[in-house]
């Protein structure tokens, strides 16, 4: 939709959406969400399937006049800039420029002393504080890389062991972004634009405001008024909360988020970033958010949902994905305030029912006879297993009922490694005996046979002598 474009009050859909009815509900939530929150103007979107299905907005993008925002008008986004330093080290790391456990000091000389993995600054663990010494930096004029070295980024300033707990720093991710501009030898802002932004098509995203934009505003708590937020330009923490984004951009970035773009970023190194490393710990909570590589995570009952949220003063921002299916909700508000917590939860559960077309069944690749001959039941010790092949190669261990399940992908040499649950990273092995038939499965010394303690198999510690046998 261009710039300036009218926008009715009808829902606006940029590819095929939801039905009537689940359109109906998700902008009655956002109407809800507008009045309830008191929001001068927010803007919501759903992506499924990579193409933004449905937007739709309400109220005021600034004081003077009613000015409805568009899919095109430009938010702050805050911390959602994370995810784009983030990326930016993935790529060093997969282009084999920097390993994640390197001390970050190996890089940045100055920070020689500072005794903190890159790592552990992606995943908020660094134990550096959560914002800079001196005044609230998102309030005031930014200051150098040298300066916020000086004032933020000595070993004194460590709250805690490196490593210890999931402490969200945002002085950190000023660190990441100069790595990045460090090892591209270009400005932090130009790597981002030259990497990410423009092979996306991203023209809306930028690192101050371009027209039309929301003016940021705070809510009074006790009366309908407002205040102006200042904007300014946060300098060498930039990369931890500067950019602006619209809906429309912030849809091609979940596309990558959703791991959609393999020539920006693999598919696997998306897949990593989601795996938790820190969670926020509160006493008397359950534990359900954490941090991954740069992304936040959510777990609601099982429910895996991550992305990051953002706020700025003046702003809020909401990017959450789906991970079981990939869509995405995208919320953005000019108020300090923002959203109620589970706002974009509740999004993506009203377009649930609109009804996904299921993978059609069809015979799989062939995969050669030493596939098939894995499959079937195995036993570890008197515990019964199924194993069975996907249509990749890869094998899936599934308890019966229960059990240390995992998923398991080929080597290429007979072998296969393990990618979550107990096994993960772990080496499975498949024995043979002088014939060539399987005997067993070797696990990280577990050993899976065809029957229940299978003496013909290598077990660890052998079998008494008597077999099985009644007490």
């Amino acid at each position: 939709m261009a710039s300036g474009e009218p926008v009715t009050d009808e829902v606006q859909a940029v590819a095929p959406g939801p039905d009537r009815e689940i359109e109906l509900r998700l902008k009655q939530c956002l109407l809800d969400e507008q009045s309830v929150s008191r929001l001068p103007s927010c803007v919501v979107g759903l992506v499924r399937d990579g193409a933004l299905c449905w937007w739709e907005s309400e109220g005021s993008t600034g004081l003077i006049g009613v000015n409805k925002p568009t899919a095109n008008t430009q938010y702050r986004i805050g911390s959602i800039s994370k995810t784009f330093a983030a990326v930016l080290v993935m790529r060093l790391r997969d282009e084999r420029t920097l390993e994640l456990n390197d001390p970050i000091g190996e890089h940045l000389a100055e920070l020689g002393e500072l005794p903190v993995t890159i790592a552990q600054l992606l995943s908020h663990t660094s134990g550096l504080q959560a914002e800079t010494s001196g005044p609230w930096w998102e309030r005031t004029p930014g200051v150098g890389f040298t300066e916020l070295v000086a004032s933020s980024l000595r070993p004194a300033d460590l709250l805690c062991r490196p490593g210890r707990r999931f402490h969200y720093s945002n002085s950190g991710y000023a660190v990441l972004g100069e790595l990045v501009a460090r090892k591209r030898s270009k400005p932090y802002g130009e790597v981002l634009r030259e990497e990410l932004l423009e092979p996306l098509g991203m023209n809306r995203t930028t690192s101050r405001p371009v027209a039309p934009c929301a003016e940021g505003l705070a809510v009074h708590p006790h009366a309908d008024l407002v205040l102006s937020e200042p904007e300014h330009d946060a300098v060498a923490m930039a990369p931890a909360g500067q950019l602006w984004s619209t809906i429309e951009d912030l849809a091609c970035w979940s596309d990558l988020l959703a791991g959609r773009h393999p020539e920006i970023l693999q598919a696997e190194t998306v897949a990593e970033m989601t795996e938790p490393i820190g969670v926020q710990d509160i006493p008397g909570q359950p534990w359900t958010s954490g941090h991954g590589l740069g992304l936040q995570l959510w777990n609601k009952d099982g429910r895996r949902l991550y992305g990051h949220s953002g706020s700025m003063p003046g702003f809020v921002a909401m990017l959450v994905v789906e991970e079981a299916t990939r869509d995405v909700a995208l919320a953005l508000t000019n108020s300090t305030s923002g959203f109620r917590p589970g706002f974009t939860e509740a999004l993506l559960g009203l377009a649930a029912p609109e009804p996904r077309p299921p993978v059609p069944f069809g015979p799989m690749a062939q995969i050669g006879p030493s596939g098939l001959e894995l499959v079937g039941v195995w036993y570890w010790g008197p515990r019964e297993y199924q194993l069975s092949i996907s249509r990749d190669g890869r094998l899936e261990l599934r308890g019966i009922p229960y059990g240390r399940d995992g998923r398991f992908r080929p080597n290429g040499d007979g072998s296969y490694t393990g990618e979550w649950g107990y096994f993960a990273g772990e080496r499975l092995e498949v024995r043979r005996r002088d014939d060539g038939s399987v005997s067993h499965l070797d696990i990280a010394s577990f050993v899976f046979a065809r029957t229940a303690y299978d003496a013909t198999a290598d077990i660890p510690g052998g079998l008494d002598e008597k077999g099985w046998h009644t007490p």
